[in-house]
């Protein structure tokens, strides 16, 4: 089953240490396994544009479509076996010691 990881900030967590964010490791580690799907890191928040189309008038706003103290900073896409398994991917992801990665499940189209 395909999972997307959210890469989240969470200002509660421990400082980010470059040093010890080995995101090419477990990127590789997952491609070996044959896990990996894609990923990539997003632009700040402050770039964020939303769309949205009400009563057939677009209107568009810089910025996010909600206010946090927490935003989503990357994401990867992951093949795993069931829920437990890309809870596992998740947890050795480096950023869950510096943020916070929010498992979803992917809801294939058709």
């Amino acid at each position: 089953m395909r999972y997307v990881l959210f890469i989240c900030t969470d200002p509660t967590a421990e400082p980010y240490v470059e040093a010890e964010d080995n995101a090419g490791e477990w990127v590789a580690s997952l491609q070996d396994s044959g896990s990996y799907v894609l990923g990539d890191r997003l632009r700040p928040v402050e770039d964020a544009t939303t769309v949205r189309v009400r009563a057939g008038e677009r209107i568009v706003a810089d910025g996010p479509f909600t206010e946090s103290r927490e935003w989503i900073a990357g994401f990867d896409v992951i093949d795993a076996d069931d829920l437990d398994a890309a809870i596992e991917i998740a947890a050795a992801h480096p950023m869950a010691r510096f943020g916070l990665v929010e498992v979803r499940p992917v809801w294939p189209l058709g």
